[in-house]
């Protein structure tokens, strides 16, 4: 078996899990709360402890794992129920299935597997499905039944594991800009186009970004999670953890670095274009990006998942634990959408525009 960490309350020896309100961690059962601080040594003790125990079984009439199911999961048995917790090898930190005490895989942060920092997460569970209803507050074209019919399946607190970057950009970019003079005399309409080239050089820094290191997770939903309050992160202790889920990372820090690059060029490019201004047209035609000073962290981000199911259909919303930015697509009446869109052809145009910003103020849209 490998091995597993329960803080348990010297107090009572009920297990005790990280609270987001006090920011310390808490007993549920005689209610006494500890500073995360206090902690560190006893998190200290417990990595040196060893375990001696041999527990071994006649399997031999036993079906026997296949070689790829062997690699792929992992066996913990719970210090308070001993029951045995089977999970996959990115799992850091969930409950035990039989007693549910909080339980945290040591194995998962030894060595390089340690992440650097931790955001704790400010918000609970009954803040994130107060935001699943305000999030489906005001949809008119979503389905009337959606809202009443939605079963919530599961919603859970998860450590999502992200690379987190530093960098500064030195760039030198090229533009075909324009400008366009008209003017007319009693017989004609005259048009003069300037044609110019502009350079743009220089440097911008960026800090913390961040891109999602677990393949568990679309990448697309936890960017759109952003900006986590980097100034928040505090140096890692397995204590946040407990009470809530974790993902160790399964994509390399290496293997992110396409996204990051995408990612401070876009940036980069986004910045310098600003700059280029009182021109007709404004056509990027070079650009030379090059990093300098890059560095790279390992953080855990604060994220509640929210799984529901209608019709037969599964919805997955996110909330940031940190800041509560509420994220998730939902089904469209298709019948509202279809009046509407025959609403929008009626009109033309220039009515299309104004409808459309008022649908939006209106939260139709």
């Amino acid at each position: 078996m490998s091995e597993l960490q329960q803080y348990k309350c010297p107090c009572c020896d009920g297990s005790i899990e990280f609270d987001t309100k006090l920011q310390k961690m808490k007993c549920p059962y005689c209610g006494t709360d500890f500073e995360v601080e206090t902690l560190k040594e006893y998190d200290n003790i417990l990595k040196n402890e060893s375990d001696e125990e041999k527990m071994e079984w006649n399997t031999s009439d036993a079906c026997e794992w296949q070689e790829d199911e062997k690699t792929s999961i992992r066996s913990y048995v719970c210090k308070s129920c001993g029951g045995e917790i089977m999970t996959d090898l990115t799992t850091a930190a969930t409950e035990c299935p039989y007693c549910g005490d909080a339980v945290v895989m040591m194995d998962r942060f030894s060595g390089d597997l340690r992440p650097d920092l931790v955001i704790p997460f400010k918000l609970d569970k009954k803040a994130a499905i107060e935001a699943l209803s305000k999030h489906l507050s005001g949809k008119k074209l979503l389905p009337k039944t959606f809202k009443s019919k939605n079963h919530l399946d599961e919603i859970k607190g998860i450590y999502v594991p992200f690379w987190v970057f530093d960098t500064g950009a030195k760039a030198s970019i090229r533009y075909k800009a324009t400008r366009v003079r008209a003017w007319s005399d009693s017989r004609y309409h005259y048009t003069e186009t300037s044609h110019y080239s502009v350079g743009r050089g220089g440097s911008v820094s960026f800090e913390h970004i961040p891109v999602d290191g677990s393949t568990k997770f679309d990448d697309a939903m936890m960017e759109s999670l952003e900006p986590f309050d980097f100034s928040q992160a505090v140096d890692f202790q397995t204590a946040y953890l407990s009470g809530f889920f974790a993902d160790k990372y399964d994509v390399s820090s290496a293997d992110s670095t396409p996204r990051i690059n995408e990612r401070v060029k876009k940036s980069t490019e986004d910045a310098f274009a600003s700059t280029v201004s009182g021109y007709n047209s404004v056509i990027p035609v070079h650009s030379n990006i090059n990093l300098e000073n890059n560095s790279v962290k390992y953080a855990l981000y604060p994220v509640w998942i929210l799984n529901t199911t209608w019709n037969g259909q599964k919805y997955t919303f996110a909330m940031n634990g940190q800041t509560g930015k509420f994220v998730g697509d939902l089904p469209v009446d298709s019948g509202a959408y279809f009046r509407w869109l025959a609403l929008i052809s009626a009109i033309g145009t220039a009515g299309a525009i104004a409808v459309f910003a008022l649908g939006r103020a209106m939260g139709f849209i």
